[in-house]
């Protein structure tokens, strides 16, 4: 069998799949990846200020006029649609075969494609609130906001996007249902991350099901661990698996 046939075997006799996904997994929905050849690392190399400053918790209080520069032109894609990676993870919850979906993408489209148990460990850009009376605005009414530093109608305070900035904490409540997913889990599917970003990165040593999956272009820190490695793109690869299953 070659490796896609494989990975349909394993999830046509799994009944607790999880899926733990990184940028990868929406590169192919126009998304760029932060550390990819086109991702932002290399596009801002001319900015005064790296990515991971102006991402940061303590640029965004001081100077949230440049944030919100870089935050709207560079992070927010609202024309992007799933992919295949999306869909068929969303057809596999539907059978009820995949438990969780656990992600470190703020862009919200595993639930455009219809997923349900979605995981965001870094938030999203979707839920955004006042940091001062905590009203609640979705993604367009942050869009539609005349001024560069968004501002709460109700109180004039500053509408801070609920993704997890550098500096900040992850949601220990959504650290800990993700250490049980995957704990619980008989197939791990990982796709579209390099593993590299903790604590984020280390949540998978908790799988102790049959079978290991990774679906990365490149290298990653835990490749040795892996059952089955797929280097091609993700989208691909499951648009194919779900003709197989």
């Amino acid at each position: 069998m070659d490796s896609q046939q494989t990975l349909a075997s394993w999830i046509k006799n799994s009944s607790n799949i999880v899926f733990f996904g990184g940028a990868g997994t929406s590169t192919e929905s126009g998304i760029p990846d932060f550390r990819s050849a086109a991702g932002l690392y290399q596009t801002e190399q001319h900015s005064p200020y790296p990515p991971e400053v102006m991402l940061s918790r303590s640029f965004f209080m001081s100077s949230p006029d440049i944030f919100f520069d870089f935050y709207r032109s560079k992070m927010i894609h609202p024309d992007a649609r799933p992919g295949g990676a999306h869909q068929l993870l969303a057809e596999l919850e539907r059978q009820g075969k995949l438990k969780a979906v656990i992600t470190q993408n703020i862009d919200g489209l595993h639930q455009l494609a219809g997923s349900r148990k979605v995981l965001e460990l870094h938030g999203s850009i979707h839920r955004n609130h006042c940091m001062d009376c905590s009203r609640y605005y979705g993604l367009e009414q942050l869009l539609e906001k005349t001024a560069v530093v968004p501002r709460c109608t109700e109180c004039g305070g500053i509408i801070k996007p609920d993704v997890v900035l550098y500096e900040e904490a992850l949601d220990q409540a959504v650290l800990m249902e993700a250490v049980e997913a995957i704990a619980a889990a008989d197939l791990l599917m990982i796709g579209g991350t390099s593993l590299t970003v903790q604590p984020a990165a280390s949540l998978i040593t908790y799988f102790r099901g049959s079978h290991t999956v990774l679906l990365n272009g490149d290298p990653t820190p835990y490749d040795h661990q892996a059952d089955l490695i797929i280097t091609d793109r993700i989208g691909q690869v499951m648009e194919a698996v779900g003709q197989l299953l």
